[in-house]
């Protein structure tokens, strides 16, 4: 692929991840809550390896095609986003919370931001949207299945860079501040919650 296209690219995808959202804010809330925010970011870089395999297999055109089912898995994301704003805003985690760290396994925060970002409209935004833009389909180029895998692990990589940044810094910033780091959880968990329920009801308002 073109280097200038792939840099073009990559300065747009880094505008994109680099706006705050849901995965920034489940970021936050594992840096603060975890001993480490790498499982949580794993997930979320997971969810969107999700959706650079069915763009790949030509999915992504089928989703956009048919709007109920684009409606349908913004949704069920808002949905989600809301519940999980909502269980943050409950129980906001600080850093050395015992009880918190039992009763979050890595296995559950791995599952969470898997789903977060599977399901986040941003992203599927980026691949139905902005992603296509960048794929060459004249002359002597990479196939497109290959053009979008390339492209895909791109968008990877700029969200486990800039994810991990973000929950490490939460980290760092207010490990030793429990009160500030509990506003900031429940910050992160009112933006989660804010974001679905504004999803939620545009995509409703669709039906």
């Amino acid at each position: 692929m073109d280097s200038g296209l792939l840099l073009s690219f990559l300065a747009i995808d880094l505008l994109l991840v680099c706006v705050p959202g849901a995965d920034w804010a489940y970021a936050i809330s594992a840096g603060l809550r975890d001993r480490s925010p790498v499982m949580a970011v794993t997930g979320l870089v997971t969810g969107y390896a999700l959706h650079t395999v069915l763009a790949v297999a030509g999915l992504a055109v089928l989703v956009a095609s048919e709007p109920r089912l684009l409606t349908a898995l913004t949704a069920a994301g808002a949905a989600y986003l809301v519940w999980l704003g909502w269980s943050v805003l409950r129980r906001p985690g600080t850093p050395g919370a015992a009880e918190e760290t039992v009763a979050t396994s890595p296995a559950r925060v791995f599952l969470r931001g898997a789903t977060i970002s599977g399901l986040n409209p941003k992203g599927l935004l980026l691949y139905l949207s902005v992603l296509p833009q960048f794929l060459v389909t004249k002359g002597d180029h990479l196939p497109v299945p290959a053009q979008t895998a390339v492209l895909g692990l791109l968008h990877m990589a700029c969200c486990a860079a800039v994810y991990l940044t973000v929950g490490l810094a939460a980290r760092a910033v207010l490990g030793a501040r429990p009160a500030a780091a509990r506003a900031v959880t429940r910050t992160s968990g009112a933006a989660m919650l804010g974001i679905g329920a504004f999803l939620l009801v545009q995509r409703l308002a669709t039906l």
